[in-house]
């Protein structure tokens, strides 16, 4: 038997939050070059933007603005991960570091684009 909705929303709350706090934590052990700087502050601006949208989607008052803040959350869904794999990509963070990152991001957008998919704002 699946979640309800109410349990589903706290724990993808949760889900969300964890992924910003975790861009955080990676964010502090890159080296502090320009580059790595300029990154790590676009993955903590959209990866917490993830975060916040979600929250304020849960408390939508109306179809269309869910709509509105879901849609929000899979730009910034996927502007995290685009930001991950340049991490990866360029070779500026460990593999065991990046690429659980990287899975939760891709899981989240996943979810997240079903849900926009599914929502109707009419």
């Amino acid at each position: 038997m699946g979640m309800n909705k109410v349990d589903f929303a706290a724990a993808f709350r949760n889900r969300t939050k964890d992924l910003a706090l975790k861009t955080l934590v990676l964010f502090r052990s890159l080296n502090q070059s320009e580059e790595t700087k300029l990154i790590g502050k676009q993955l903590m601006r959209c990866s917490s933007s993830v975060a916040a949208n979600y929250r304020a989607a849960c408390r939508a008052r109306s179809k269309a603005e869910f709509f509105s803040k879901i849609s929000i959350v899979v730009e910034e869904a996927d502007e995290t991960l685009f930001w991950l794999e340049i991490l990866k990509e360029s070779e500026l963070v460990k593999l065991d570091e990046i690429n659980p990152l990287i899975m939760e991001a891709t899981e989240i957008l996943c979810v997240m684009s079903k849900a926009r998919k599914t929502a109707s704002y009419r």
